[in-house]
C-alpha cells in the first residue's frame, strides 16, 4: 500500500492524491494529502493517518484513530469505500488511475463501425457525458445497418481493457483492441464488426 493513490468519486469528477507512507504515527501510519484535497473532497480534512485492519481493509483515520473512511479491495489495486449520506469513493493506484483517464480521453469522439470487407455500416459518437454507474453516453448517427440500429447502443465504458457498448435493454457488445484506433467485436466471427477511430 505504500506509495501514491488516487482518492476519487466513482465518476472521477473530484480527485485527490494521497501518499501512504511507511512511517509510524501515534495511531497507525503517516500520509500526505495533496493541497487541493480538502477543497475537492471536504471529508479529507479530517484524515490524519492510515492503517490496515484485518486482511484487506484500508482505513483512512482521524487523529483520534477513528475511521474517516474504510476501503475494501474490490479488484486488484482498486478499493471502494462508502461514506454514509455521501456515497461511494474509490482508492486506486495513481499510475493506474491516470492511465485509465488517458485511455478514456482517447476514446471520446467519432467512430465508424465497419465489417471485415471495409464497408462502413454505422457511425457513432462516444462522449464523456456521465450516464450513471460509470457509463457514458453514446450517440448513434442516422443510416445504420439494421443489426446495429436494432441493438441501439446508448451507453459505453471501458472495463478490464475491453470497450463495452450497452443498449437501453441491457444487452452488451464487447470489443477488444487490435490497436489504439481499432476495436473488434468479441467473440470474433466470419464477418467481423470493427470499430475504427474517425
Amino acid at each position: 500500500m505504500i506509495g501514491q493513490w488516487e482518492l476519487a468519486t466513482t465518476e472521477r469528477s473530484k480527485t485527490c492524491v494521497v501518499t501512504l507512507k511507511p512511517d509510524a504515527a501515534p495511531r497507525g501510519m503517516k500520509l500526505d494529502l495533496e493541497p487541493g484535497c480538502a477543497a475537492a473532497l471536504p471529508f479529507t480534512k479530517d484524515i490524519a493517518g492510515w492503517n490496515v485492519k484485518g486482511l484487506d481493509i484500508v482505513s483512512l483515520q482521524a487523529a483520534n484513530g477513528e475511521a474517516v473512511i474504510d476501503f475494501t479491495e474490490v479488484e486488484a489495486g482498486i478499493f471502494e469505500g462508502l461514506r454514509q449520506g455521501e456515497g461511494v469513493y474509490i482508492l486506486q493506484n495513481l499510475a493506474a488511475a491516470r492511465s485509465l483517464a488517458k485511455s478514456m480521453d482517447q476514446m471520446i469522439g467519432d467512430w465508424a463501425m465497419v465489417r471485415g470487407n471495409g464497408v462502413t455500416v454505422c457511425t457513432l459518437v462516444l462522449t464523456n457525458t456521465d450516464a450513471g454507474n460509470d457509463n457514458f453516453q453514446v450517440f448513434v448517427k442516422p443510416k445504420c445497418d439494421a443489426a446495429i440500429a436494432a441493438f441501439a447502443p446508448t451507453q459505453w465504458r471501458l472495463e478490464h481493457g475491453q470497450m463495452m457498448l450497452m443498449s437501453g435493454r441491457g444487452e452488451t457488445w464487447r470489443f477488444e483492441a487490435d490497436d489504439n484506433a481499432q476495436w473488434r467485436l468479441v467473440p470474433d466471427s466470419a464477418n467481423p464488426l470493427i470499430m475504427l477511430r474517425q
